[in-house]
Parts: structure tokens; sequence; C-alpha cells
């Protein structure tokens, strides 16, 4: 049941009361399951759930009111668990529409998501985040939106190729579907005043809505005055110490596990062995790629990693369904099972595992027996969503050549090289020594050092930005993606300035996306032709896809897990310690530019 069609509670309470009092007979009945009770924290055996009109009715024995037009599902002892819902998530992420993202969460036991299209919205505005909305208005999985609170994620660093305002937050708080305001990324803006962070916090708690976080420092005087200007939430949290002090302070407190970022283990402790109450703890994924949603899953993979690092099945469900419901304020609805939600539940027959065997939204089965059983409409992006790389010209191996202005005299030179950290979303800050020639700073493989570009792809203006990245154990070729968080310029890396020109021209060809050669061939390609951070087509070519992608890096050398994953956030200048932007090197503890050779300051 899409948006369009899913009734509120008003519309058909009668309903439920009639079903519940046995006048009126349900329209599916769950027959003799054990229930994952979410608000006692408690499993209650022998359990039938009576649902009508898309929402729960009764609770309880209820074999009387069944009809001959009633829908019988045996759990056969299987748990009956509500809905998983993902608190913070990027749909871009996963490389797939919008549409294709929603048959794979179903398919795992997700079945509401609170999305922030802060990737679209960098390349399109608040026009992008509409589309994706729309798109998520139509489905039977329950898309929530978080308006982007950062476009460009800060206005000091880079360029995206759009920029939303206090008006654009405004506007965005009054569509239906808005949850919240998203990840709230320029913490250092928050923290000092910044008028425009100000006024789309006050634009969002005004609207009576959620505002999500995003603070990765450790200062706890930066962390105090963030939350006292209104944030509630963080995921951003990657130590045990950091999670416990955002509970005492009141905070939400987001552990995630993604494709690349594994947080659980560590955060996750804060229950587990801090024994802090986990009713402000939340299970989120963040970023998964389409690998992960066929091999391990979604929020099912989320709450299992809990329970495999000891949390108890139902907390951890909780952590997974109604703490997230709370917070977003949306648990009159959805979260848990109990009279008058809606009827989004899943068989599951062990907790350990997590894996569904039927799905139901809004009262219908979705899911069943390994198969999709919904429709699904097509929504159909507007034909510049597909025109988003616009170079200044085709690139040449001379545009990666990095000039030096110390080390022609001496020889060589010393570099600052953003180091990549493997499944961590932070960078590290690193120096290199390296070879200068005929005036230009050489890349070394033989120390991991790379040269790196940020190219801008959205205004045509020829902008080039020159560093080294060290990590990635590239040995040969290069790869390129328009996937760069947040400002989604063009990234380059590779150890040859031919092959970084191929793949920049090769990838501007295609519409955008990622892409790995050597020696001028391509050894992989993932076109995402949506804004140059989605594809059109679906789960399964993606995800092969993407195969081909990782063991193209691996050819040309790379070991590191997800690392076209690790390589798309080295341009988020939010996150410490140091990026690559369009306008050069970014040193994010100091919140500036700095030049790439040590000692030109």
């Amino acid at each position: 049941m899409c948006a369009s069609r899913r009734k509120k509670l008003p519309e058909v309470s009668r309903v439920l009361a009639e079903v519940a009092t046995g006048s009126r007979k349900a329209d599916l009945i769950i027959l003799d399951g054990t229930l994952v009770n979410v608000y006692t924290g408690k499993l209650q055996p022998h359990t039938d759930v009576a649902i009508a009109a898309g929402r729960i009715a009764y609770i309880g024995s209820a074999a009387h009111l069944a009809g001959p037009d009633t829908v019988l599902v045996h759990a056969k002892g299987r748990y009956i668990v509500p809905g998983l819902l993902d608190g913070h998530m990027h749909v871009e992420s996963t490389m797939l529409s919008v549409t294709e993202f929603a048959k794979a969460a179903l398919a795992k036991g997700t079945t509401g998501v609170f999305m922030d299209p802060h990737e679209i919205a960098n390349v399109f505005g608040s026009e992008g985040v509409r589309w994706m909305h729309e798109e998520g208005q139509q489905l039977p999985l329950k898309v929530y939106t978080t308006f982007p609170s950062c476009v460009p994620s800060t206005d000091d660093l880079e360029d995206a190729g759009a920029c939303l305002h206090v008006s654009d937050i405004e506007d965005g708080m009054t569509w239906d579907g808005v949850a919240g305001l998203g990840e709230v990324m320029n913490f250092p803006g928050v923290v000092h005043g910044d008028p425009k962070m100000a006024g789309e916090i006050a634009a969002t708690i005004n609207a009576g809505k959620t505002v999500t976080g995003h603070f990765p420092s450790d200062s706890d005087s930066e962390l105090q005055a963030y939350i006292a200007s209104g944030v509630s939430s963080c995921h951003e949290t990657v130590t045990r110490e950091q999670g416990l002090r955002k509970l005492e302070l009141g905070m939400y407190l987001m552990v995630r596990e993604g494709s690349a970022w594994h947080d659980v283990k560590e955060v996750i402790k804060v229950v587990t062995e801090d024994g802090a109450d986990s009713a402000q703890v939340l299970l989120i994924t963040d970023d998964v790629y389409p690998q992960t949603l066929i091999e391990k899953g979604h929020m099912n993979h989320v709450v299992r990693r809990a329970i495999e690092e000891g949390v108890d099945p139902v907390k951890a469900i909780q952590m997974g369904s109604i703490n997230t419901a709370r917070y977003f304020r949306v648990d009159g609805d959805v979260g848990g099972i109990a009279p008058g939600k809606c009827a989004d539940v899943l068989l599951i027959g062990d907790l350990g595992r997590m894996e569904p065997s039927t799905v139901i939204a809004d009262g219908e089965i979705v899911w069943e027996d390994g198969e999709l059983r919904a429709g699904f409409p097509v929504y159909e992006y507007p034909a510049h969503a597909r025109d988003s790389v616009r170079l200044a010209r085709p690139l040449v191996p001379g545009d990666f050549a990095v000039p030096s202005t110390l080390g022609a005299a001496s020889g060589g030179t010393e570099v600052r090289v953003i180091r990549a950290i493997e499944n961590s979303a932070r960078t590290g800050r690193g120096t290199a020594r390296l070879e200068v020639a005929g005036g230009y700073i050489q890349p070394s493989v033989e120390q991991d050092v790379l040269t790196l570009a940020c190219i801008d792809r959205h205004h045509g203006s020829g902008q080039i930005s020159l560093a080294f990245a060290q990590g990635f154990g590239l040995k040969r070729g290069a790869v390129a993606s328009t996937v760069a968080h947040d400002s989604h310029n063009l990234l380059v890396m590779g150890a040859s300035h031919e092959d970084m020109a191929f793949a920049a021209n090769e990838l501007a060809k295609l519409g955008g996306g990622m892409i790995a050669v050597l020696d001028g061939q391509v050894l992989a390609a993932v076109p995402m032709v949506i804004a140059g951070l989605m594809s059109d087509q679906p789960l399964p070519t993606v995800a092969r896809q993407v195969q081909e992608l990782e063991q193209a890096w691996k050819t040309l050398g790379c070991t590191l897990n997800a690392p076209f994953m690790t390589f798309s956030l080295i341009a988020l200048p939010v996150i410490p310690e140091l990026r690559i932007t369009n306008r050069g090197l970014a040193d994010v503890d100091q919140f500036r530019l700095v030049p790439l050779e040590l000692g030109t300051e």
C-alpha cells in the first residue's frame, strides 16, 4: 500500500474498533506466533494478530475474527516482529533508485526508512530532494524524508551543484512525509552561531519536527553547545566513551553498521558493558551498497550484529523499531505491534538470524517464500536528472601533474597526504617525501602515494584541485567516481596520469558513476545516470557491476574492504582529518584550506 492509499488512524478507527469487538471480520490474521512486544520488552507465545484496513485491530486469541474472506497466515511458532526502521540512511549510497532500494529493503524486513537525500541535493538542490521524496511516497516501503541541512556541507571549503537556504528548509517542513532535518554536518557553524544553521534548526523545531545530527569531534564543550542548539542525535560515534557521553547529555545515540562503517562492535558496549539504558539507542545503516543488501541484509543485519555482540534480541529489535519511531515522533503509526498501529509485521523463525520468511506492510503480504508479492510503480525522473556531469573540456594527462613551488632546487619536497582508513569514514593526516622532476611532484607507488584530483563537474568551470592519497594500495591504473560526498564533484585517483585522464573522460561519457581502468581500457564500471549518483537498473544488475568493480580495484592492487566507498568519502570536509575538495586540500580539524607542500604557509 503506497502513501497515497495509506489510511490515517482517524479514517479507519471505527473499522478497527468493530473488528476488535467482533462485529466485523478481519482482513488478515496471523495465527499462533510468539509476539515480540517492544513496549514491555517481553515475548508473548501463542498470540494471534488481527489486521484490518492496513492497521492492527486486535492482539490475542483471534480465530473468531476470521470470515470467509479473511487471509490466514499460520505463524507455526515463528516470532511476530514489528517491521524494522532505519533511522538514518542515504538511498543514494545503495546506488539504486528509491524504488529498487525499497524492493531490497522490504525483502529483508525493513518497512520504514528515514532517508536523508542530501547527496542528490548537492547536485540538484531542492528539486532533486522532491524527486526522491515523491518516488518514496508511492511505495509499500514507508519512506520518511529528513530534509537536507548542509548543502553544501560547508560554505567555505567546497562548491556543490546547488545550495539550500533556510527558506528551502522552511518549505520542506511543510511537505507531507518530511520527518525532520537531515544530519547537521556543519557542527562548527552550529557551535559558533552561524545564522544559516541556526535558522534551519529553528525552522525545524518550530515545525514540531526532529533535528538529526553529525558530531565527530571529541570536544565536550562543543558537544554540549551543539546539543543546546537543538540537535538531538548523532550517528558519527565510533568509540564507547563518545557514545556514553552523548547518552549522558540526553542525546539519541545512533549506532551505525553499514557496508564500510562497522561501529556496532565498539559502540554497543555502552549497553552491554556500561549498562546504559537503551531507550535512546537507535540502530542505523547510514550507507550500504548492493552486495551488503543481497548477502547480509539491511536493518535485519544491524539488529543481528547487535545480538552477536551480546544485546538481548528483544532489546536489539527495540533499537531497530520503537526507539526510532519515538525519536521521530511517529510511534503512533509505526515501531510496534499494538491496536491502531500500521500493520508492518515480520515473521521470523530465529531471532538470532533475523531472516524474515514473511513481510507484511500496511496489512498486505509484500514478501513471502523468497518472492516479492507487492507491486511497485515506475517513477520517471526528468531528462535533466541524467545530465549532471558537465566538464569544461575533455581531461588530458597534464591536468594531473602537480606543480611544486619548493622542490625544484632540492630535488624533492615534503607534502601533506590524505591517509585512507579501512572501514572508517575518517581519514588520517600524513606526510611524504616525494621527488620533483621538471618542476612537478611525482607520486610514489613504492610509498603507496597516489595522485588525487577533485574536478568541478557541476558548472563546467574547468576547476581542478590536486593532492596525494595513501592507503589504497593501487599499483597501476586509475579509478574515478562522481559519487564524492558530499558535493559530488568528480574524483580521480591513480598511479598513471594517462589512465586518470582516460577514467575521467570515460566516466563523463557514461553520465557518472564509478569506474576502474588500466592502460587505456575499462576494467569495470557502474553507470549511475540519475544525478551521477544512482543507477536506473535493478538490484541484481547493479550488484553484478559493483562486484566487477570491486574485483577491478583488486586487479589494480587494492585490498581494502569496500574501497570505492572509502574513496567516495575522501572529499567530505566535515569529518576529520584531511580531505580534498574542488577548492583544494582541507584540514577539517582547523576547518580551513591548507597548502599541499609543507613549509609554504
